[in-house]
């Protein structure tokens, strides 16, 4: 049977290239990546938007909020196997104002509204796996929005392995496998990419295998 993994995150899940700031085609993004090394009998939903935060809403840009959304998307293509997550860098913009601690809580927010859905087979809940996104680097072009970012995207990997904890879930840290570009100082290039693909790619196949 076809298993169903939805991928949920921001401009990094939706392929942002930061030399282009244009799309990186679908076998370049992770999510793409992680389609063609899983092959046949995985369906790979892509669910990445720019922008979006957590559970915050955006009083500048507008319907980024990751909690409004991630019920609707849960109901729209359910029955969904394993949800992999990874947003947290967008709350860390100035205008939010929120610890590193409060970002991965936000994070956990989503979590469990996962774990209370039935969005998974049999009516149950999907699995989820959840992502500690990599530490912002040199900010350039995005230095003003993200003044202090890159201090607290450091603190990540703690916080979101402590979430992850606490609510069950399965843990991948992004920051150990891969490094934001240069160019910007938040986005990935299309070999950190590749990397963070094959890397879902093993966590994906031993999470679905233990549930068959």
């Amino acid at each position: 049977m076809t298993k169903t993994i939805l991928c949920y995150g921001d401009s990094n899940t939706w392929g942002y290239d930061p030399a282009t700031q244009d799309r990186f085609d679908r076998h370049t993004r992770w999510a793409g990546v992680l389609r063609d090394m899983l092959g046949d009998g995985y369906w790979i939903i892509e669910e990445g938007l720019n922008g979006r935060t957590t559970v915050w809403d955006d009083p500048i840009e507008g319907y980024k909020n990751g909690h409004t959304y991630l019920i609707p998307c849960l109901e729209t293509h359910r029955p969904i196997d394993l949800v992999v997550l990874m947003l947290g860098t967008n709350d860390l913009k100035l205008r939010f104002s929120v610890p590193a601690c409060d970002v991965a809580n936000g994070a956990g927010v989503l979590v469990e509204a996962i774990h209370k859905s039935a969005a998974g087979p049999n009516g149950q809940a999907p699995q989820v796996l959840l992502l500690a996104p990599p530490v912002i680097v040199r900010l350039t072009e995005f230095r003003e929005m993200f003044e202090g970012a890159e201090a607290k995207s450091k603190q990540f990997s703690r916080h979101f392995q402590r979430v992850a904890r606490e609510y069950g879930c399965h843990f991948l840290d992004a920051a150990q496998l891969i490094r934001s570009s240069r160019l910007d100082g938040i986005h990935f290039e299309a070999a950190e990419h590749r990397k963070l693909g094959e890397a879902v790619a093993a966590q994906v196949r031993g999470i679905v295998a233990d549930s068959d």
